[in-house]
């Protein structure tokens, strides 16, 4: 069986502000609000969610999907 991790430390790309966050288990999270800053992060072009983009562990349906893993059809 395989082990999901449910933590991602997210970094503001706008203030450098690292927050520790856990992610939803069976979905992607779009938006996000750093605590420092209040800037709204979205996704980056090509990713599902914001952990995938800004956290130092993607999201668990692409830890699930591992190498067939598909932006499009993630959490759609």
């Amino acid at each position: 069986m395989e082990t999901i991790t449910l933590t991602s430390t997210i970094t503001c790309p706008a203030c450098g502000e690292k927050t520790t966050a856990e992610m939803p288990e069976n979905a992607c999270q779009f938006f996000w609000s750093c605590p420092a800053c209040e800037t709204t992060l979205r996704p980056q072009e090509g990713d599902c969610c914001v952990f995938c983009s800004y956290g130092d562990v993607r999201c668990p349906p692409v830890q699930r999907a591992g190498d067939d893993f598909d932006a499009s059809a993630c959490c759609g």
